[in-house]
């Protein structure tokens, strides 16, 4: 009785197999978890791509990985901002119709990245070669799909290209409040991403430069046989932000992340990431940086910050002596003998004798807050100066001295004239004597 060949032959069959099917990759529903795909965004509860799924496990847990230093955590850090952006793209000859589909595919990308809406980013695409093509403007779609839809239906124009026509024509009819472009008050940024693979058959400095003057701040993305210093012509500085080179259109869809990066408006503040000693401000670029508290500057690592040494800018209004605050404030003082007054800027004399320029040899004695006079030690006298000091008995000595000095000369200023006047009064007896005698004589004639 013959039995059926497989039931024998399964079981030498899938010996023969198994290694094989150990080689084949797990299968996964979705198709990005598989090798060689790369995701570049989650999508929210909205459906914006770009925002990470919530870094809290479901038991309040966190994630594994959440607390990685500079990992984005919570759903919604990340937000692009509001843009009024234009694609600029080539279609000349040289671009192939399967390579202006991975230009078109490059775009969709970028719009997958951003909050489309009338109150968040409006796109607008250019196309254009010899000539020059408004596909659609700023106001023309409001939700994403409709522009992508809008964008799968561009054509290439085929010859030619006229990169600086193409500038011009952004800047004169697509970025205007006409067009869908917000006002210069509403501060929403206006960018152009411009896509090319050739040398510009015009000329794009001048353009460029003027688009950049009226506030467009421009990308050049180049591909394969583009000119590197046309795109650096076009480019907004710095130029190592705004300049883009991919070898093929094969690969261009590769930097969709990275304009993701370039537009979405990280809180790097909100996230501690930023290294700021003092204050982090967030930039509506979606950058930051770093300011200090009151009475401090910005050191040069634009990060740390130092006490302003007020004293020495000579704006503190102290008539004396400026001190320095921890609290990169400063205060007043005064000399020694002067004391602050309620301006707490001003001094006043406190004490002249603690000057040290009132002169006394020995004592100064205070009067008040603006006078003084001198007083000596024990055993001493003040002179009459008044300044200087004597020793009482070297006082009694030269007054002694003083005394018989002036004694002597007394007597002897009084003997000179005690002598003059016994001659005077000789010669005048001598005198009356003559004139008794003479008075006498005429009487008796």
């Amino acid at each position: 009785m013959l039995r059926p060949a497989p039931a024998r032959r399964l079981p030498g069959l899938l010996l023969l197999l198994w290694p094989l099917l150990l080689l084949l990759p797990p299968l996964a529903a979705d198709p990005v978890a598989r090798p060689g795909f790369r995701r570049l965004g989650t999508r929210g509860p909205e459906g914006s791509p770009g925002r990470r799924p919530s870094s809290v496990a479901p038991d309040g847990a966190p994630a594994s990985g959440a607390s990685e230093p500079g990992r984005v955590s919570g759903a919604g850090v990340c937000k692009s901002r509001p843009l009024d952006l234009v694609f600029l793209i080539d279609s000349s000859r040289s671009v192939r119709p399967l390579e202006f589909t991975k230009v078109k595919t490059f775009v969709s990308r970028i719009i997958d990245t951003l909050n489309i809406g009338p109150a968040d980013t409006r796109v607008a695409v250019v196309n254009y070669a010899s000539t020059v093509k408004i596909e659609f403007q700023l106001q023309a779609y409001t939700d994403k799909q409709s522009l992508k839809q809008a964008v799968g239906r561009i054509t290439p124009l085929s010859t030619g290209t006229m990169s600086g026509l193409a500038i011009q024509t952004a800047m004169d009819e697509v970025f205007t409040v006409e067009a869908g472009a917000r006002g210069p008050s509403s501060n929403i940024p206006k960018v152009a991403i411009i896509v090319t693979d050739g040398r510009p058959q015009d000329q794009v400095n001048e353009v460029a430069a003027r688009a950049q003057a009226s506030g467009i701040e421009l990308y050049a993305v180049g591909v394969d046989r583009a000119d590197m210093e046309s795109l650096k012509m076009m480019a907004s500085e710095p130029l190592e932000e705004h300049v883009f080179y991919v070898e093929t259109y094969g690969v261009i869809e590769k930097l969709s992340s990275r304009f993701q990066e370039t537009f979405c408006a990280l809180d790097k503040c909100a996230l501690n990431t930023h290294g700021c000693e003092h204050i982090c401000v967030n930039n509506r670029s979606g950058s930051y940086h770093c300011e200090c508290y009151e009475g401090y500057t910005l050191n040069e690592d634009r990060k740390t910050c130092s006490a302003q040494d007020k004293c020495a800018l000579g704006t503190h209004g102290c008539q004396h002596i400026c001190v320095n605050d921890r609290t990169g404030s400063y205060h007043c003082e005064c000399y020694d003998g002067y004391t602050l007054n309620a301006d707490k800027e001003t001094c006043s004399v406190r004490d002249k004798c603690a000057l040290g320029s009132h002169g006394c040899q020995h004592i100064c004695v205070s009067d008040g807050a603006a006078s003084y006079h001198c007083d000596c030690y024990p055993g001493y006298t003040l002179n009459e100066d008044k300044k200087t000091c004597s020793a009482i008995e070297e006082a009694r000595r030269l007054v002694s001295t003083e005394d018989v000095c002036g004694c002597e000369a007394t007597l002897a200023f009084q003997e000179k004239v005690s002598s003059s006047l016994q001659r005077l009064n000789t010669k005048l007896d001598g005198i009356l004597e003559k004139l008794q005698v003479n008075e006498y004589g005429q009487i008796h004639r």
